[in-house]
């Protein structure tokens, strides 16, 4: 049987560019001549920016620290042993780089075994052990504190939680297992269903420290002094551990069915993560670590080397780096500098834009509009929006008064504009007004301003066509809501120079957005494979599906909404306007619903109700649908919509309206929350046979979202 040395040499071997931690040995005499502490300091010998991770040789030197901390320990020259990390990290889990690599099962449970192997080791010291939280935390680096005896949490830590779900893995060094066992089965499913499932939802120390994660609390300025007064405490018998008790009965069973509960209404049985770490927490129960570890080695293997992971790496990977680099933008170096914004409008859209613009980029803001009654709601509405960021403690009373001061509105444009650097409209969707608009706005504004448009479909070259400069008319599609959606469509029209669309990359830069750029084509990208899905699950409808099976077909798709609940969101009458944009461009594709016209006619907001809390179909939308006799099963609607997808998808990339599928799927996950462990739509559309059936070919190659050949 191999050694964990042995089969951590095996799997570092296949991961030759691994950012390797060390694991510094040194020792100190603790306060209260309580004794002599060997604290081991986990260090990739980089800044926080580049967190400490646990790939092969980096689990290899824990394990020879442990080595040498096991033999003083045994030998009696220590009284204790702790872990803590390199300032403001304390480890940020298994690195994913190495993850992506392996091609084999035995490999990937060499991974779960060494960890496991390596961390229980601080358990079975003869001395007692402390892991102290000084900074981030997440997956292995909060698991390898969780061996430790006792644990110490930071107040500034600013990030911890088990993320594996959220990728499509389980918490597979420990987690499952011994966390319900430390803070009872509830708390657990909490951290590891629920947070990882909420857009991976981060703790605080303070919150670590309350859900009895962490023993003791400290200051960050001074916390690892403080953390060893504490542990000089504990051991010398001054401070006693009181732990509660954790329910081992019918709290336990009801914890995992809410964690299934969760699970069920985020992914629908269409992602097998979090279900596995069901069924892990469901057997610890007994308290059995050595069966738990053992669970968590299988799941983990089973789930690297399954599609979901892969596509959950894969999400990681363009979110993170993709996002950082967009393809295709011009030297940034060719941007110009923005130090006045004009907004064109001033109802809910331009006002959000404003508040944005306002707090990103902190220069002065001034909205137009047709009366003063509008520009003054507008900025009233800045203005109270950053109240509350103000009773939200997220801005202080100094930074409140300035941004405020920043954001201004005046009936005459040329007053507006006339020294405006970046000026966005966010008018009325109809091309002759947008015309209109930035023809006026073209008269007043310096020679080197960007004009740019909020449109979510209409042609960015025909609204600049007949400017003298259009050149400078750059698309600027915004998602709603603007404050939580990180998207931003960044669309090229015909005549647009490299200065203007760098200067619109460094822009989204500084609002924190994630830039795609995107060719001028009939409403981008994420309103067209929208439209496209939504208007297939209208035509089944109209042609006699009922709208429950067609809403049910897609739910293993784990979207965030079903589709009418997301056309309840948009706005039916926004709905019906982009699918006749489509239409218009792409009639052989885009249908316009007769249905939904009727619904947009009279007045209706959505096709539901929720009197009983669930939404339930509006009795008047019911009388108001006229329906064909084909009706449909699930699987047929389910097949016909994602062919209909994968059909417009394969289009778009032969068009170039992006550069890669990469941008599709980076789009509908920053712009319409599409599921992470979907990899977005395309791995999926590959995974299951659609993207071959469709267009003849993949449309990743082997080994991107997926297991390498």
């Amino acid at each position: 049987m191999s050694t964990t040395a042995e089969l951590l040499k095996g799997a570092a071997e296949l991961f030759p560019d691994e950012v390797v931690t060390q694991a510094h040995v040194r020792h100190l005499d603790l306060p209260k001549g309580a004794g002599r502490f060997a604290l081991i300091t986990l260090d990739n010998g980089l800044d926080h920016t580049k967190p400490t991770t646990f790939g092969p040789q980096s689990l290899a030197n824990l394990n020879v620290a442990i080595d040498q901390v096991e033999k003083e320990a045994a030998d009696g020259a220590i009284v204790a042993a702790g872990i803590t990390g390199k300032p403001f990290i304390f480890a940020v889990g298994a690195d994913l780089k190495g993850v992506e690599l392996l091609k084999r099962h035995e490999d990937a449970l060499a991974i779960g075994k060494g960890g496991h192997d390596v961390f229980k080791r601080l358990s079975s010291l003869a001395v007692p052990t402390f892991a102290y939280y000084n900074g981030a935390a997440m997956g292995g680096g909060v698991e390898v504190g969780l061996h430790c005896t006792y644990r110490t949490v930071s107040k500034a830590l600013p990030a911890f939680s088990l993320p594996e779900v959220f990728l499509g893995l389980v918490p597979g060094w420990g987690g499952c297992a011994l966390l319900p066992n430390l803070i009872g089965a509830d708390r657990a499913v909490s951290v590891i269903i629920k947070n990882s499932l909420n857009q991976n939802k981060q703790l605080k120390g303070k919150q670590v420290f309350e859900l009895g994660i962490a023993d003791a609390l400290f200051e960050g300025a001074d916390f690892l002094e403080q953390s060893l007064i504490w542990t000089a405490s504990v051991l010398t018998g001054e401070t006693e551990v009181v732990r509660a008790e954790v329910d081992r009965g019918e709290a336990w069973d009801a914890a995992v069915a809410r964690g299934k509960a969760i699970a069920d209404s985020k992914v629908h049985g269409a992602a097998p993560a979090a279900y596995r770490a069901l069924d892990i927490i469901a057997a610890a129960k007994n308290g059995d670590l050595r069966q738990g570890f053992d669970a968590e080695d299988q799941a983990l293997a089973d789930l690297i080397m399954g599609g979901e992971l892969r596509s959950g790496i894969y999400s990681f990977n363009l979110v993170q780096k993709r996002a950082k680099r967009p393809a295709g933008a011009p030297d940034k170096s060719l941007a110009r500098p923005v130090t006045k914004v004009g907004v064109v409008g001033a109802g809910l859209m331009a006002s959000q834009l404003a508040l944005l613009f306002a707090r990103r980029l902190e220069v002065p803001v001034v909205l137009t509009d047709i009366d003063q009654a509008r520009i003054d709601k507008g900025v009233a509405y800045v203005h109270g929006e950053i109240d509350k960021l103000l009773l939200q403690g997220r801005v202080n009373q100094d930074k409140a008064n300035r941004l405020k001061g920043l954001v201004s509105g005046h009936l005459d444009k040329a007053a507006a504009f006339g020294d405006a650097d970046f000026v966005i409209e966010a008018v009325f969707e109809e091309m002759g007004v947008k015309q209109q608009v930035f023809a006026e706005v073209e008269a007043v504004v310096p020679e080197h301003a960007i004009l740019a448009t909020n449109t979510s479909s209409l042609s960015v070259t025909e609204m600049a066509a007949k400017l003298k400069h259009p050149e400078r008319v750059v698309g600027f599609h915004f998602f709603n809501p603007v404050a939580i959606l990180p998207l931003l469509e960044i669309v090229r029209a015909e005549k647009t120079d490299d200065a203007s669309l760098a200067t619109a990359f460094a822009v989204a830069k500084s609002l924190k957005k994630t830039a795609v750029l995107v060719k001028d084509a009939p409403a981008f990208v994420v309103n067209r494979i929208l439209t496209r899905f939504m208007g297939e699950i209208q035509n089944v409808i109209d042609e006699g599906t009922p709208v429950a099976v067609a809403e049910k077909a897609v739910e293993p798709l784990g979207l965030p909404m079903s589709p009418l609940v997301l056309l309840e969101l948009v706005g039916p009458a926004i709905g019906l306007h982009v699918s006749e944009t489509l239409h218009g461009a792409f009639p052989e594709r885009f249908t316009v619903s007769p249905n939904l016209k009727a619904v947009v006619e009279a007045g209706k907001r959505g096709f539901y109700v929720y009197d009983s809390g669930k939404p339930e179909l509006d009795p008047e939308v019911a009388a108001l649908l006229k329906q064909g006799d084909s009706v449909l099963t699930e699987e047929q609607v389910r097949d016909r919509v994602l062919d209909a997808v994968a059909q417009e998808i394969g289009l778009m990339l032969d068009e170039g309206v992006v550069a890669e599928a990469q941008d599709i799927d980076l789009c509908l996950i920053t712009g319409a929350g599409w599921p992470f462990h979907l990899g977005g739509i395309t791995p999926y559309l590959d995974r299951e046979g659609v993207s071959e059936r469709v267009t003849g070919k993949k449309f990743l190659a082997p080994g991107i979202a997926s297991v390498p050949v």
